[in-house]
């Protein structure tokens, strides 16, 4: 850290349930409520709302993924802390269950009349098709 641009960035992870992670990752991209957005070491601090995505981060050549749905993002330039209300690692992920999930918010859609309807319906659809490629994720960051 000769630069005094850290070359780590801590991230921590935290839902109601409790904390899902906390490890030293080299980059992670998240979902900002207007897009993703990625962080290095040494990121201009900011404070973001998180939409739902996938929370994607970097250890060495490793990507690993999370659902991240909703919440917060505090960016320092050493540390990441995201409070999520709901975040889940691939192996907890009923992949039965998001496929009915999704089968069942695409016919919400579908049918719905209402604006509220149908843009609640596209939420959960949203939540579904994230759980679905966390769960069959191959490593790599969100969107390959």
């Amino acid at each position: 850290m000769e630069s005094g641009i850290p070359e780590r960035i801590e991230l921590r992870v935290v839902t109601p349930a409790g904390e899902l992670l906390r490890q030293p990752v080299d980059e992670l991209i998240a979902p900002g409520e207007e897009g993703y957005f990625g962080v290095r070491p040494g990121h201009t601090p900011l404070l973001a709302s998180l939409g739902l995505g996938e929370l994607s981060y970097r250890s060495g050549s490793s990507w690993e993924r999370l659902t991240c749905f909703s919440g917060f993002c505090e960016v320092l330039p050493d540390r990441v802390t995201i409070l999520a209300d709901v975040g889940e690692r691939p192996g907890e992920i009923d992949v039965a269950r998001a496929e009915a999930s999704k089968a069942a918010a695409l016919e919400k859609m579908k049918t719905s009349v209402r604006e509220s309807e149908h843009a609640e319906a596209h939420a959960e659809y949203e939540r579904a098709l994230t759980r679905l490629s966390v769960a069959r994720s191959r490593r790599g960051p969100a969107g390959s």
